[in-house]
């Protein structure tokens, strides 16, 4: 098991900026095509042939299904024939659920491609990649890099996603995610040489499922559950509550994420130096604090702006520090594994946070999927116990 110094004053090499840089790039462009469309999907989604509650919050977080299902697979193929060759594949699936989707005029269609696109499941392999290219010594560094690279994808797609929506329909954003996936395959070309990982003859995951793994895998669970159900509610909050029309919404994720940002990089730094897990604490009380304040609050523009400013503040956070902490804990011979449970789980949230916001925006009540949110996000944080998980 690896144990990574907390000396910060160790510089990267060459070799290891070129290969976080490169995967960061590739993860960006590809999450980006996912991200565009949760600030708009649910909206377009209810006016397709055949919509109902459930199948608009199915059509947010169908892709969740299949990327928990094929992230473990997945992610032990890499441990064995080499992580280039899964990422090629995935981003090749990927690009074929985006046009399914994008041919598609029915929300069955979009279903369909949706869980196609979740198919080309290599979040893990990503991950386990930067792994692969970086010395212990400067592995949070890179994944706290490669965090960040995620979240500032999720800041340019929500402003990106409603725009580009608002001109050339919700359709067009499924097209450029299938383009983005061939750009993503090309930039491969541009990774140095990278050791292949330790190859175990032994195909047994039971490794992969330590307690202090599946501890984090719960929290990114319960993570990206919150998050997915938010996003099925929060445009018809915007929509209809507060009377924005779909041109303006880029306007609140814009400010919130930059205030967000007051919030997440000094949180980031100190993470870096002193790997405090208590900030895991602090982190959900933000998107416990925030949800409740959507539910209660949700009548006027200002307590949504700052509810999401501290969402954002504590999602991103999050989730540049649980990939960060599950790849040091991994053994080495098993981390596309590791790392594909972890994945495994957060899409998995995805999904279920689709099912609950459809379900609970049933009666047309964003209030009541915020409020479903802040019951996990209070769970969470009971279960956390204010600062017990240690890297």
């Amino acid at each position: 098991m690896s144990s990574e110094s907390t000396d910060t004053s160790i510089a990267m090499l060459a070799s290891e900026r070129r290969s976080v840089g490169v995967v960061a790039l590739i993860s960006i462009i590809r999450m980006f095509g996912l991200f565009a469309l949760l600030p708009v999907l649910s909206l377009y989604a209810a006016q397709l042939e055949n919509a109902t509650p459930l199948l608009i919050g199915l059509a947010v977080g169908a892709y969740g299904l299949t990327q928990a299902g094929f992230q473990i697979p997945l992610g032990a193929l890499s441990d064995r024939i080499g992580r280039i060759p899964v990422i090629l594949l995935g981003l090749l699936i990927f690009a074929s659920g985006s046009v399914v989707a994008g041919l598609s005029d029915s929300i069955y269609g979009v279903i369909a491609g949706r869980l196609l696109q979740g198919a080309g499941a290599i979040s893990a392999t990503l991950t386990a990649l930067i792994s692969d290219a970086t010395r212990e010594e400067v592995r949070t560094r890179s994944m706290a890099v490669f965090g960040i690279g995620i979240g500032l994808s999720f800041m340019v797609a929500m402003v990106a996603g409603p725009l580009i929506a608002a001109q050339l329909g919700v359709q067009a954003l499924f097209w450029i995610a299938a383009g983005l996936a061939v750009i993503a395959g090309a930039l491969l070309s541009l990774l140095p040489e990278i050791p292949r990982p330790q190859r175990n003859e032994s195909w047994s995951l039971f490794p992969a499922f330590r307690a202090d793994l599946l501890r984090i895998d719960f929290y990114v669970f319960l993570l990206h559950t919150i998050m997915t159900a938010t996003f099925v509610a929060l445009p018809f909050l915007l929509n209809d509550r507060l009377k924005m029309p779909l041109t303006d919404h880029w306007k609140m994720y814009v400010g919130a994420l930059l205030l967000s940002l007051v919030i997440t990089v000094p949180m980031i730094l100190k993470d870096e130096h002193r790997g405090r897990g208590r900030l895991i604490g602090f982190a959900v009380t933000l998107i416990l604090g925030a949800q409740l304040a959507l539910t209660l609050l949700g009548f006027s523009i200002v307590p949504v702006f700052l509810a999401l400013a501290a969402y954002f503040g504590g999602f991103n956070f999050l989730e540049a520090g649980l990939p960060a902490r599950l790849s040091v804990l991994a053994d080495d011979d098993v981390r596309g594994a590791s790392l594909g449970v972890f994945s495994s789980a957060q899409f998995l949230g995805a999904f279920s946070g689709g099912l609950i916001g459809g379900r609970f925006l049933g009666q047309g009540r964003p209030a009541d999927v915020f409020f479903v949110c802040a019951l996990l996000a209070g769970i969470w944080l009971a279960l956390q116990g204010f600062g017990r998980l240690r890297r």
